[in-house]
């Protein structure tokens, strides 16, 4: 008996990799999915093989690779080229720290400015929008 997983319609495909119809469309206009051939007179089919590429693309978005370093990932995934693949996510380990410091950073400054704006009182400028407007610096208020 076949395998009910080899002769998905592209509505069917979807659902059982978790996207919908226009994801899959997408990928193949990104090139990280193919689109099978059209039968004359039938539709296009997918396999087993293309629900699990989807979740592959699903999976290393979701750890913040970008497409184009997915599409580099789905070229090296045979699993002969660890040492390329281990490359890549060191890369974008980084990138994820570099992020967070930026976050902290972002989070001290409007921790402040938050503070300096329920500090003030009366008709005082609000410290955050001057800030923002670059009237004037948090450290000279």
């Amino acid at each position: 008996m076949e395998n009910d997983l080899d002769k998905l319609t592209i509505g069917v495909f979807a659902r059982a990799a978790g996207v919908n119809v226009e994801t899959i469309r997408f990928y193949q206009r990104k090139g990280l999915l193919l689109e099978p051939d059209k039968p004359y007179g039938s539709i296009r089919r997918y396999g087993e093989a293309d629900v699990a590429r989807v979740r592959f693309v699903k999976s290393a978005q979701r750890l913040g690779f970008s497409l184009d370093e997915i599409a580099e990932l789905l070229r090296l995934e045979d699993g002969t080229h660890c040492k390329e693949a281990s490359s890549l996510a060191e890369n974008k380990l980084k990138d994820v720290r570099e992020k967070q410091a930026d976050l902290a950073r972002m989070e001290v400054a409007l921790a402040e400015l938050i503070c300096a704006c329920h500090a003030t009182k009366g008709n005082v400028s609000c410290p955050l929008i001057a800030s923002l407007q670059g009237k004037e610096s948090l450290r000279a208020t």
